[in-house]
């Protein structure tokens, strides 16, 4: 027999569950939440670069012209939200290229 036991929703989950019903809410929500989510994976990719190159923090910070806690803090915290500006640094100083590609869903629109 398994027994699930789950715990009481806080007042918080609770308030953003009954907005997310509002469907101008739930846009802006899914909308944060792929904006995260690409920001998320730059980093990743950025990070496993970094690593292939075998370039510590301080390194990259010194190629890319910024302060080494800088980009400690981008690859360490939780929801980085980098500038353009040093994203461009960052994937110059490890010889990437930015590139913004159409979302393939909504070249037919």
């Amino acid at each position: 027999m398994l027994v699930v036991m789950t715990r009481a929703r806080t007042g918080a989950e609770r308030y953003f569950e009954d907005q997310r019903k509002d469907p101008e809410y739930e846009r802006e929500f899914q909308a944060a939440r792929r904006r995260i989510a690409q920001t998320d994976a730059v980093m990743r990719m950025l990070d496993e670069q970094r690593t292939s190159l075998d370039l510590s923090k301080a390194e990259l910070a010194r190629r890319a012209g910024l302060r080494p806690e800088a980009v400690r803090r981008l690859f360490s915290a939780e929801g980085p939200n980098p500038t353009l500006a040093t994203l461009v640094a960052l994937t110059e100083a490890l010889d990437l290229e930015l590139v913004a590609e159409p979302v393939p869903d909504k070249l037919a629109s």
